[in-house]
């Protein structure tokens, strides 16, 4: 059972979605509590590999929590992300293509633990936008049109 605490809807307009993955994600106390009331951003995030392997999310904004002493978290640090070895070899070899980048599509709770979904994107052109939006507003005015036929 899955409930989403926040989605990047801006991602899948800006971006064409190759593959997700879960992840799972290093937090601290006070932000595990701010991500149960909702309090987070996820538009200008990515995730980017380390010198020594390791995966880390950069520029997810977690609000601190209201009700915490001075030992608050930093709202913008970077958070690891845990995957298995393989998972992690894999994603590695497809962001080394050109174009290819990490993206949070979403997070949510799992059972009780904090997960993330990570997708390989690449960035659409102004003229893919457009042409995904013409596509969507067809498909709307094609059902309208439907809808009052009958």
């Amino acid at each position: 059972m899955h409930k989403t605490i926040i989605n990047n809807r801006k991602a899948r307009h800006d971006y064409e979605i190759l593959n997700t993955y879960e992840a799972g994600i290093v937090l601290q106390g006070t932000e595990v509590k701010s991500l149960r009331e909702g309090k987070a951003n996820l538009t200008d995030a990515y995730a980017r590999f380390s010198k020594n392997g390791e995966l880390w999310l950069i520029g997810m904004h977690i609000n601190p929590y209201a009700q915490s002493t001075v030992q608050n978290h930093d709202p913008l640090r970077d958070r690891k992300l845990l995957l298995h070895r393989m998972e992690l070899k894999k994603l590695r070899r497809q962001t080394e293509e050109k174009g290819v980048t990490l993206i949070p599509l979403k997070v949510y709770f799992k059972n009780h633990l904090v997960k993330i979904e990570l997708a390989t994107a690449r960035g659409k052109k102004k003229y893919d936008k457009r042409a995904a939006i013409a596509e969507r507003e067809m498909k709307r005015d094609l059902a309208r049109h439907q809808k009052n036929k009958f």
